[in-house]
């Protein structure tokens, strides 16, 4: 124990400059930050709290918390499966196959850790869920090379860029996948927004640059700043163990168990899918197709059943992948009465919340300058609500309606917070939790490096929202007609 204090005092003296200033900042978040369900807790807390200063009676918040509490019900499941999903396709054995093969190409230490940074952010544009796991694994894979010696650290941290740069720029995005889907958004939230299919958010020109834009930088820090030379600290260094055989399956022990080990069945559901998803190309407009998130989750969910070959191999892998979800599951709901509590809770001069909120950022006038508050706001709240669409569900109500109030384009605006969501997650560790675990590291081995990507990433973002905003109009919201 006394060693291992000793070591961790070392490395960190060893460092400099921004280095040791991001590993200060890891030690102390583990030490100090409680997870994030109990941030969860306190912002309902702190939500009642302020409706009640706003005038609202005990009953009326009281209320507002638990009829609102399952509003996101269908909402909660969704984001669950986006994690299960990607979990799933990225353990499978093709997959697994494919990710020996990638680790082969770099031919530099530097070159591979850009390389890990550029795939493991290209897969979080189809699925966040499976970039973690994804770019961990192919961290893993390039560790266990024997002719090339590339800092294990560096690695693991691009392997997080995923999800610590573009992933809300993605199709997985919360706030996209929920203002493009009528079902699943709050009725006070619809009511406001309107529906914003991704053709509005992710698809736009502008958002496709910044994506463009954000990634190549990312990929340029991650190659400059990997450690070269005595600096290096390889996987073996670190002891950490690199075998990542699988597990053997178990043998059929009696004949109901056929149909578990066949892969009939997985063909038949992937030919299906397959046909189910030609159907409607053929019937729909290709953006109302890939704007729906039931849509996106049946391919990911029949994906990896086909992926995994049998139904036994596909239920093993759900089942680790269960674990992972349960944040979403328990934390969701909390967000929801947090929302409710902010739009429903009428107090003096019948104004909620969430009503105040929006004045105050409608005060600050259109333009750059609510782009650049609006981004700054949401950074800081990332901080201590570390959830992507729950945090959105929160932050909504009053930020879409202050951009109406401005003219804010609408599509832009969640554009803005997809952007800035990103920032914290290189600071927060709450989100490196599934890939630490697969890279059996802890987050101040990281954070030295993500927190370096942050530095960049924040001016950068901040010009960007303000530059490419002023290529918008104000579109007035859709709202959906009753079918």
């Amino acid at each position: 124990m006394t060693s291992t204090i000793e070591e961790e005092a070392s490395s960190e003296k060893g460092e400099k400059g921004l280095a040791r200033v991001a590993q200060s900042l890891a030690k102390w978040t583990e030490k100090w930050f409680p997870d994030a369900y109990v941030f969860a807790l306190l912002g309902v807390v702190v939500v009642a709290v302020a409706a009640l200063a706003n005038g609202s009676s005990p009953k009326t918040v009281v209320n507002a918390f638990g009829d609102g509490f399952w509003d996101l019900t269908a909402f909660t499941l969704q984001m669950a499966m986006v994690v299960l999903t990607g979990y799933v396709v990225a353990t499978s054995p093709p997959v697994a196959r494919l990710i020996e093969r990638l680790a082969t190409v770099p031919q530099t230490a530097s070159s591979a850790v850009g390389f890990v940074a550029f795939l493991a952010m290209s897969v979080s544009l189809l699925n966040w869920g499976l970039s973690l796991v994804f770019g961990g694994l192919l961290a893993r894979a390039i560790a266990r090379r024997t002719d090339l010696r590339v800092d294990y650290r560096a690695l693991g941290a691009a392997a997080f860029m995923g999800l610590g740069a573009v992933w809300a720029l993605g199709l997985s995005s919360s706030a996209a996948q929920l203002q493009a889907t009528a079902t699943s958004l709050p009725p006070a939230l619809l009511k406001i927004t309107g529906v914003l299919d991704l053709g509005t958010t992710i698809f736009t020109w502008q958002s496709m640059l910044m994506c463009v834009i954000i990634m190549a930088m990312t990929v340029v820090i991650a190659h400059v700043s990997a450690p070269k030379g005595a600096a290096i600290k390889t996987a073996e260094e670190l002891e950490v163990d690199l075998d990542d055989q699988p597990a053997e399956a178990t043998p059929r022990t009696r004949p109901g168990e056929w149909l578990e080990y066949s892969r009939i069945l997985p063909v038949l559901l992937g030919a299906l899918t397959l046909g189910w998803l030609v159907s409607q190309f053929f019937s729909k407009p290709a953006l109302t197709v890939v704007s729906s998130l039931n849509g996106y989750l049946l391919v990911f969910l029949m994906l990896g059943l086909v992926l995994h070959g049998t139904p036994r191999n596909f239920l093993q892998a759900v089942s680790l992948a269960v674990p992972a979800t349960a944040g979403i599951l328990v934390q969701f709901p909390l967000y929801a009465a947090m929302a409710a509590v902010l739009t429903k809770a009428k107090g003096r001069g019948g104004h909620t919340v969430s009503e105040h909120l929006a004045e105050f950022f409608t005060s600050i006038g259109g333009g750059g300058s609510f782009a650049i508050v609006i981004a700054i706001y949401t950074i800081a709240l990332g901080f201590f609500v570390p959830s992507g669409g729950g945090k959105w569900l929160v932050e909504a109500p009053y930020v879409m309606q202050s951009a109406t109030d401005v003219q804010m384009n609408l599509g832009w605006t969640v554009q803005i917070y997809n952007v800035a969501e990103a920032l914290p997650t290189l600071i927060n560790p709450f989100f490196m939790l599934p890939l630490l675990a697969v890279l059996k590291l802890r987050a101040r081995d990281l954070v030295g490096f993500t927190f370096l990507q942050f530095m960049f990433h924040l001016p950068v973002v901040l010009l960007l929202v303000w530059l490419l905003g002023m290529t918008f109009d104000y579109v007035p919201p859709i709202i959906p007609g009753k079918p």
